[in-house]
């Protein structure tokens, strides 16, 4: 049973804009990104009484960093007062970060079909690379350890690795959810609501 948490996606950038694969590729939320952050922390001052009841945490990547900063300008609080966690980081696209899947096909027909068949358990080519599957491993321990309540900025893809292992939501459909860069999902209990 989690305590209350409200996970934010960062906002969008130009890679996701252009679809490609970003992964952990250190990229800048783009103008309509910023304006995402912005609304998404006012949407959280209406929601929270009391912001010093939650713990603040973020993935350490630029984009959920800058969106972390601009939710907590949103709510009137000190933009840089909120720790990071390694484990919030994406998915690694591997040697397909960068690219878009019509890129991909060009280089390597069939590429993104391959992927399609199994896109939970299918592990890109390259050193660090992971499927979601071994992203969910990865970010799991750290929503399990959470024990207070917390507001979280993070990405796509460990949001969903939450709907896999706090619904239990199958593995494709998991896969292939959209998660969106302007609506705030909350986490209680053992149920996720988007607001």
């Amino acid at each position: 049973m989690y305590p209350l948490v409200y996970i934010v996606r960062h906002g969008q950038t130009a890679w996701n804009a252009e679809f490609r694969l970003q992964g952990q590729a250190d990229t800048d939320l783009n103008a309509l990104g910023r304006e995402q952050a912005t609304r998404n922390g006012h949407r959280l001052a209406e929601l929270i009484g009391d912001p010093n009841e939650f713990d603040f945490v973020a993935s350490p990547m630029r984009r959920t960093c800058e969106t972390m900063e601009r939710i907590r300008a949103a709510m009137k609080l000190d933009p840089l007062a909120y720790r990071t966690d390694i484990r919030l980081i994406e998915v690694n696209f591997g040697d397909w970060q960068g690219f878009t899947f019509a890129e991909l096909d060009t280089r390597s027909p069939g590429a993104s079909r391959t992927r399609a068949r199994d896109k939970w358990n299918f592990q890109p080519p390259g050193e660090g690379a992971e499927s979601y599957q071994m992203l969910l491993e990865r970010v799991k321990p750290w929503f399990d350890e959470i024990d207070r309540k917390t507001i979280c900025v993070t990405h796509g893809g460990v949001m969903r690795a939450l709907f896999r292992f706090v619904l239990d939501r199958p593995e494709d459909e998991a896969a292939n959810l959209e998660i969106p860069h302007d609506r705030v999902l909350k986490l209680e209990g053992n149920s996720l609501e988007w607001l």
